[in-house]
């Protein structure tokens, strides 16, 4: 059985790198392309080299299409811009789409939108297994507990830039949906406003992510959380969606379809 042709976007940043190295581990993919930004460093540098393996013989490069005409998933963590670019051209390809970038605007959810029309698009704010079932979890629990305050607390390393984290707006979105209102994210001025949903994100060191969900009641609280001790969590996830993708149906689909939770 031929392998899975892998293209990674972004791959000499620190999530590239690390999807190199899993994809490169796998016994039923490969890496076929690996995608940077115009004028990134590390442009004509191997691959395999800059993910710490030896030499893939294959060079990073910032031109995506003939790595997708070749490719049969494109595996992105990257931004939002490039993000959006990417969708289109996944989609006139026809192949498997897995965006792990965060800090999407609403008209690039639309057109990501507009191009799961076309091509298979498994799009997630966290791409961690353990992150998809706690996501289940609070969507439960919300709708058990209608009456308790809910807070989401998140952590992340120094450099990490949206706020609050994609991971924290789907739990906020698992919460909301097990309350059946609006996630409404807003900066907090005073006491909490009934039935809210409250975001505090926190930033400093290496930590590569934290979460905590806690929903405090009239004398009790529960707290349900997840920490993510390496960035291979979220290449497993990421890889698994890129296999479960193959041969499905076009449109959007999140981690939870790929879990089946």
């Amino acid at each position: 059985m031929s392998k899975l042709r892998i293209v990674v976007a972004g791959a000499g940043g620190r999530m590239g790198r690390t999807l190199i190295r899993a994809v490169a581990q796998s016994a039923d993919m490969e890496i076929s392309g690996a995608l940077e930004a115009h004028g990134h460093p590390d442009l004509g540098a191997d691959a395999g080299t800059l993910a710490g393996l030896p030499p893939l013989k294959l060079a990073l490069t910032d031109d995506p299409l003939p790595l997708i005409a070749r490719a049969q998933a494109l595996i992105d963590f990257t931004t939002p811009k490039v993000s959006v670019e990417l969708a289109a051209l996944a989609a006139q390809a026809r192949i498997v789409h897995v965006i792990g970038t965060t800090g999407f605007s609403g008209e690039d959810e639309k057109k990501i939108r507009a191009a799961s029309h076309h091509a298979v698009i498994v799009k997630s704010g966290n791409m961690s297994l353990g992150v998809t079932l706690l996501a289940a979890l609070v969507k439960q629990a919300a709708k058990a507990l209608p009456d308790f305050d809910i807070e989401i607390v998140e952590m992340h390393h120094r450099m990490k830039v949206d706020a609050p984290s994609g991971t924290a707006l789907l739990l906020g979105k698992a919460a909301s949906e097990g309350r059946n209102i609006p996630l409404d994210i807003r900066a907090r001025d005073g006491a909490r406003t009934d039935g809210s949903i409250g975001f505090a994100s926190l930033r400093g060191g290496t930590v590569v992510g934290e979460h905590e969900v806690v929903f405090a009641g009239a004398h009790e609280r529960i707290a349900l959380s997840h920490t993510a001790e390496d960035r291979t969590i979220f290449s497993t996830g990421a890889l698994a969606a890129a296999r479960w993708g193959q041969g499905k149906k076009e449109g959007l689909y999140a981690m939870a379809d790929v879990l089946g939770v």
